[in-house]
């Protein structure tokens, strides 16, 4: 069986999907051989169309889908954003995706008061949040997470994980490090190489990262989904998107064999 392998539609560039639409990216996807795509909250350009015409492509199409929206969880000042979450629930529940991608933002001390009222609203959706490490230091930390997620089972919230395997590079910290301490809790992966120009980190694909890429992705569960969260560029980006399907179900692969 191959290895389930979605394309983050960021992932061609934030200006050409705004001017195409995710959902001409989505049928891109479709079209090279994705299993999903995840569907970026802060490049669409109007919700109210774009989500219903994307969940009926992807229902046609029985495509996974993973919904990703760009506000955190809890406010700077610890407490629960209540209208974040709920513009982020509606979101998937109108595109029909039954994940939702969002980060800790400013969860801290003063948070695990709220979690009931996080609980009770998920509940009432039977929507799965993901929560994902972001590339700042309140919500994209080991210890901010593993704060957070000792946080939430104290409560009876255990919550499942989106590892973003760039992400960890712009915090200062070690990727294979931190997929040894959280991978019970990973069900998604974002698949994402780095390099270190001279004032910042960039995404690039995985054959071209500077971080140890393959020792990660043996550290964390072999059965989840894999996300392209690296840019897609060129002529034929069809060809582009297979060819990055292909690497990583190539992995994965050679993966399997190596631990059977």
């Amino acid at each position: 069986m191959m290895h389930r392998v979605l394309i983050s539609l960021s992932s061609y560039g934030a200006a050409e999907v705004r001017r195409h639409g995710q959902l001409w990216f989505a049928r891109l996807a479709h079209d090279a051989g994705a299993d999903g795509v995840e569907v970026r909250g802060e490049l669409l350009v109007d919700a109210a169309t774009e989500l219903p015409g994307l969940a009926r492509a992807v229902a046609g199409a029985s495509m996974q889908v993973v919904y990703s929206s760009p506000e955190g969880l809890w406010r700077p000042d610890g407490t629960l954003d209540r209208p974040a979450l709920d513009r982020a629930l509606e979101a998937a529940t109108v595109l029909g995706a039954p994940r939702l991608k969002m980060s800790i933002g400013g969860f801290d001390a003063r948070s695990p008061a709220t979690l009931p009222a996080l609980q009770e609203r998920l509940d009432a959706t039977g929507i799965e949040l993901l929560i994902e490490n972001d590339q700042t230091v309140s919500a994209g930390t080991l210890a901010a997470l593993q704060r957070f997620f000792v946080a939430g089972e104290a409560h009876g919230l255990a919550l499942p994980m989106t590892f973003d395997m760039g992400n960890w590079h712009w915090t200062g910290e070690c990727p294979l490090q931190a997929a040894q301490a959280l991978a019970a809790r990973v069900r998604y992966v974002h698949c994402k190489g780095v390099q270190r120009l001279p004032h910042k980190w960039v995404a690039v694909p995985l054959a071209d990262s500077a971080a140890p890429w393959r020792a990660v992705l043996r550290a964390l569960p072999a059965d989840v989904p894999w996300a392209i969260e690296y840019p897609l560029a060129g002529d034929d980006l069809v060809a582009a998107t297979r060819a990055g399907i292909e690497h990583l179900r190539a992995v994965a692969a050679a993966s399997s064999r190596d631990n059977a």
